[in-house]
């Protein structure tokens, strides 16, 4: 998503402060838009949306938002609405149950802690379709989606290894689960790749959501002598923090440059759009099928931010030749040789990684610094 304009930063600004007030109230159902008419509004299709976070994010769920607002676009017979800041807990099942009571057909889980909820709740309403976001389990009426983000970590890696000067790069990771190590992953592997000097240094806030403490851990990484900050975590923050320091950063989801426009080089963003599109019309024409999507960047489902002013030709060409040879498949991040932090070869030269290995990583690679919590 592109932030063009210091209006829409300012506004963007204040729903994230907004949001923050009012993550804590979550939990009750927001129709998009006025129905209209009571014919028209039963004629459509009713599609929900569960969210991690608030809207007003300007990462994770405000992607996803605006995916949503591009359905409404191109399907002009579905009406959506969306609950906000919904933990990843027990209330996930009120609100998905909630939700299926009232009539929605297709229901998307934007949130990985909410697969157990997701099979639960889907058991009981077997005329309802299920997606869930980066989860692994699937029934006849559910579905899990998620994109190759990890190609694009991995080229805007290449970038933060390029930038920096002190070989030290932070990275503000969320939760211990094997989507965000994978992503750590191959940011490392892009940062080893531009610059065999650097370390990635990892530290862990376990939340999603949460500017403050986003924040403080970017701080901290920038007082470790980091010259770079990365993350993998819902919110600007931790881009902010790198510009106050005169350093900078990735960010993550969407562009952030407008946040940070003397920091942010590049970062990891998502276009759900067409997927949700693909799949309500799926639904719809009753062609849909329980599947594990994992799209790779040739389905553009993943991509990279736009890049800042302080990234060289040099550094653009790289990356540009790297990403030629994802989307043209002759190449993947996890192709060997990949070393773990011990120096030990976990996957073969001339071997790659498999989907299922990808999916349980639980180790680091060569050139992180920082643990995974047990």
């Amino acid at each position: 998503m592109k932030f063009k304009s210091k209006t829409l930063a300012i506004l963007l600004s204040l729903a994230l402060v907004l949001g923050l007030v009012l993550a804590g109230c979550g939990g009750q159902p927001t129709a998009s838009q006025p129905a209209g008419d009571s014919k028209a509004a039963g004629d459509k299709v009713k599609v929900a949306f569960v969210y991690v976070g608030p809207v007003g994010d300007a990462g994770w769920s405000y992607a996803h938002d605006q995916a949503r607002k591009y359905l409404e676009k191109e399907v002009p017979n579905v009406e959506t609405s969306i609950v906000e800041s919904v933990p990843e807990g027990a209330d996930a099942e009120r609100v998905l149950t909630e939700l299926a009571t009232k009539g929605n057909k297709i229901i998307f889980a934007t949130s990985f802690g909410y697969m157990d909820y997701v099979i639960k709740v889907a058991q009981k309403f077997p005329d309802v379709t299920f997606l869930h976001c980066s989860g692994y389990k699937t029934a006849p009426n559910v579905g899990t989606y998620f994109g190759r983000i990890y190609q694009a970590r991995y080229l805007s890696g290449l970038a933060a290894g390029k930038q920096s000067k002190s070989n030290v790069i932070g990275y503000v990771a969320a939760m211990p689960i094997p989507e965000v190590i994978r992503g750590i992953n191959a940011f490392t592997l892009g940062v080893k790749e531009a610059n065999p000097s650097a370390t990635v240094k990892v530290v862990w806030t376990n939340t999603w959501y949460d500017p403050a403490k986003e924040k403080d851990a970017a701080k901290s990484l920038l007082d470790a002598g980091a010259d770079v900050i990365a993350q993998h975590q819902d919110t600007p923050a931790p881009m902010q923090a790198a510009e106050e320091k005169g350093k900078f950063g990735v960010g993550y989801n969407t562009d952030m440059s407008s946040f940070a426009p003397k920091a942010v080089l590049t970062g990891p963003v998502w276009n759900w759009g067409p997927y949700y599109v693909k799949t309500v019309k799926a639904v719809m024409d009753k062609s849909w099928k329980s599947e594990q999507y994992w799209g790779p960047m040739a389905d553009k489902i993943v991509d990279l931010a736009p890049y800042g002013a302080m990234v060289s030709d040099d550094t653009k060409a790289l990356i540009a030749k790297k990403k030629e040879s994802l989307v043209k498949g002759e190449w993947d991040v996890f192709n060997g040789p990949i070393k773990d932090q011990s120096g030990q070869v976990k996957v073969q030269e001339g071997a790659k990684m498999t989907d299922k290995e990808m999916l349980e990583f639980n180790w680091f690679v060569q050139g992180v610094d920082g643990t995974i919590p047990k």
